[in-house]
C-alpha cells in the first residue's frame, strides 16, 4: 500500500484486530501477541508496545460496571453468596479477555496514527 492511500479507521483497526496502516494484515500472530509485520503490507509492528495502558483501563472500566452490576444484584434479588460467585468470575474473565485485546489494537491503532514511534516503511 502506498503511503498516499486513505488511512483505515482508527476504530476500525482496532474492532478487527487488524493492521493500523492497511487494515488488511492480522495485528496479532497469537492471542495478544503483536506479530513481526503485516503480512499485506509489510508494516514493521515488531516493536509495538502499547505497556499497561490496556490493561490499566480494563482494570477501571470492567471494574466499575462489574461492582455496580453486582451491587444491583444483591440490592435488588439479594442472591446467595453462591449465585454470585457463579456470575461474576466468568463475565470478568470474558469479558477482560476482549476488552483487553480490543483495547491494545486501539492504543497500537492510535500510536500509528498519530506517529508516537517510528515505523520502518516496507521495502
Amino acid at each position: 500500500m502506498t503511503s498516499g492511500a486513505a488511512p483505515v479507521p482508527v476504530l476500525r483497526a482496532a474492532l478487527g484486530g487488524r493492521c493500523p496502516r492497511c487494515g488488511k494484515g492480522r495485528l496479532y500472530a497469537k492471542f495478544l501477541d503483536v506479530a513481526e509485520a503485516c503480512e499485506s503490507c509489510g508494516l514493521n509492528l515488531s516493536a509495538q508496545d502499547s505497556g499497561d495502558g490496556p490493561a490499566v483501563f480494563v482494570i477501571l472500566i470492567l471494574g466499575f460496571f462489574i461492582v455496580g452490576l453486582a451491587l444491583w444484584t444483591e440490592m435488588t434479588y439479594a442472591p446467595p453468596l453462591w449465585v454470585h460467585a457463579l456470575i461474576w468470575p466468568p463475565l470478568i474473565l470474558a469479558l477482560s479477555f476482549f476488552m483487553l485485546r480490543f483495547l491494545k489494537s486501539l492504543l497500537i491503532a492510535l500510536q500509528f496514527k498519530h506517529r508516537a514511534q517510528d515505523y520502518d516503511e516496507p521495502g
